[in-house]
């Protein structure tokens, strides 16, 4: 190789390198941010005393797969039982958190015989309950069922490259295929312990065609004010 194509490769693998590196001055504008899709279906997050009434007490759940940074999908699921319909082997996700929540998609709000409320997830004052049934006992939530609002899970460097900030609603869309589409109202979760992922439920993933580990692209400029 000459020493002037040495030169050229050596410059454009610092350019390089500076764009991953360096926060983009124009918010992301220019450049395409694709985020890997994670599809939810519905699961149970459960607080520890729900967790000891369904389980027994002391139990601890067995962590099965790995999902956001200290986060996972438990061995242990549960039964939902509804005004008009039941779900069976509804996976735990763990750790425990403070207040027990269920996410469902919209359907299932229909074949359980709830309404469906869309909340951001943590939000489930005035929501709906349910029944939930594990192999030591049930528990009946007189709250906390919610249709998750589509959320981005963001690292603080990664959001202040593009000029996002915790709580702004943006658009992403589904590139290419029969189904592409754009989705609005995405909320943005900004988190030291976030790995950069787009979360939607089985429903919205059926609309679009999607599967996790597909992709979606951040549309430049669309919807930055806070919800």
């Amino acid at each position: 190789m000459a020493e002037s194509d040495k030169l050229v490769a050596q410059v454009v693998a610092q350019v390089l390198a500076r764009l991953k590196a360096e926060p983009d001055p124009a918010g992301g504008q220019g450049r395409i941010l694709r985020i890997p899709v994670g599809v939810s279906a519905r699961h149970v997050h459960l607080a520890p005393e729900d967790l000891a009434e369904l389980f027994g007490p002391g139990y601890n759940l067995t962590p099965k797969k790995p999902l956001q940074p200290g986060q996972y999908a438990a061995e242990e699921t549960v039964t939902l039982v509804g005004p008009k319909g039941v779900f069976s082997k509804v996976r735990v996700l763990g750790p425990p958190r403070r207040h027990t929540q269920v996410e469902v998609a919209q359907s299932d709000c229909f074949a359980l015989g709830i309404p469906p409320l869309v909340r951001p997830s943590g939000h489930i004052a005035g929501t709906p309950g349910v029944a939930v049934v594990g192999p030591k006992g049930a528990r009946y939530l007189r709250e906390g069922v919610i249709v998750a609002l589509r959320h981005i899970h963001i690292t603080p460097p990664e959001a202040a490259a593009w000029g996002l900030k915790d709580g702004d609603r943006v658009q992403v869309v589904v590139p290419g295929g029969e189904r592409a589409l754009t989705f609005g109202q995405v909320l943005v979760r900004v988190s030291a312990a976030s790995r950069l992922e787009l979360h939607i439920d089985t429903d919205e993933a059926n609309a679009a065609g999607l599967q996790s580990g597909d992709y979606v692209e951040l549309v430049p400029g669309g919807e930055r004010a806070d919800g």
